[in-house]
């Protein structure tokens, strides 16, 4: 009987081990994209009033999975607001930097930059475009 019971105990504990080393694959640094399965909008996503994007500043569209800098009167860049190391969207914007709230890290809103890991891999780049006097964000309709 103890030679089952201690066949059992190794069995448990590979199983344990398994799921752990799962645990940590799911929350790798390797990660291009984290779980962001599309993290940039596949249609076009109407935004808002360009004057709502404070000019040195960003706005962060929560929703739409963007955010927006303005880095000059009537000259807008836009990112995907998921974070490239596990796909949780950032929540808010401090000192132009985009903060991610699952894991801590921190984007450069200007540039995408990935500031303060775990992520390490910017936030890719949305096309984003004024059209009848509202911000629009992703491909050409």
């Amino acid at each position: 009987m103890s030679g089952q019971s201690t066949r059992r105990t190794v069995l448990k504990g590979a199983a344990l081990a398994g799921a752990a080393g799962l645990g940590v694959a799911a929350c790798s640094t390797d990660s291009k994209l984290g779980h962001a399965q599309v993290p940039t909008p596949t249609a076009p996503v109407t935004l808002g009033a360009p004057d709502e994007v404070p000019v040195g500043g960003a706005k962060l569209y929560r929703e739409q999975r963007v955010l927006v800098s303005c880095p000059a009167k009537g000259r807008y860049k836009a990112f995907s607001a998921q974070c490239t190391h596990a796909g949780c969207v950032l929540d808010k914007i401090e000192n132009n930097e985009g903060n991610c709230p699952c894991h801590g890290s921190r984007f450069d809103v200007t540039t995408g930059k990935a500031l303060q890991g775990p992520a390490t891999v910017p936030l890719p780049e949305v096309p984003v475009r004024v059209e009848n006097g509202r911000l629009v964000a992703g491909p050409e309709a």
